[in-house]
């Protein structure tokens, strides 16, 4: 399998109570591939999740959104509500997806995606209690654990919740690596 060592991926978790398998499985999956993984939060240091693990974000919002990013990936859990209704994450993902690039969230993160704008009109999924919400922001709600679409010709991915960290980030790991060439090795 082709690996992605040439792929920068944003990972955006809250500074606290982020859901430490919706950010634990993307990132195995992304690490394994060989993804340039850059943890990204409120501010650079130390972040709390609901279940006890603490991450280091090594690069602020402020700063992530000058960046230029093969994928961006939004973490739920309830701390992700802080990106909800934030411009500035709300431009990370609409940049993103205007190059054409990944955007995913999982859990309540949709939301940010929604309320950005991003989904409207497309399919997405998102944690059960956040899915009128997503209604309300003109998003066709699907009951699958992972959603892939595209917006404006570029990837979306979107994830329930825990239960589907793991799937949501093999979905990540696949897009990235494109369409499967049996005769790459050649």
């Amino acid at each position: 399998m082709r690996e992605l060592s040439d792929k920068k991926v944003a990972i955006v978790i809250a500074p606290d109570k982020f859901r430490d398998e919706e950010y634990a499985q993307p990132h195995a999956s992304l690490n394994l591939a060989k993804a340039d993984i850059t943890v990204v939060s409120r501010a650079v240091g130390k972040c709390y999740g609901t279940l006890g693990s603490v991450v280091h974000a090594r690069m602020a919002l402020d700063d992530a959104v000058k960046e230029d990013w093969d994928a961006v990936v939004f973490v739920g859990g309830a701390g992700s509500a802080t990106y909800t209704d934030d411009p500035i994450a709300h431009e990370l993902a609409l940049r993103t997806n205007a190059a054409g690039n990944l955007v995913a969230a999982i859990c309540k993160a949709p939301t940010i995606l929604a309320h950005a704008g991003l989904i409207r009109g497309a399919e997405a999924t998102s944690f059960v209690d956040d899915q009128d919400d997503l209604r309300k922001h003109g998003v066709k709600v699907r009951t699958s654990p992972v959603v892939e679409t595209e917006v404006n010709g570029a990837p979306v991915i979107t994830a329930n919740g825990p239960q589907a960290a793991f799937a949501f980030g093999q979905a990540i790991v696949n897009t990235l690596r494109g369409p499967y060439d049996p005769f790459s090795f050649l």
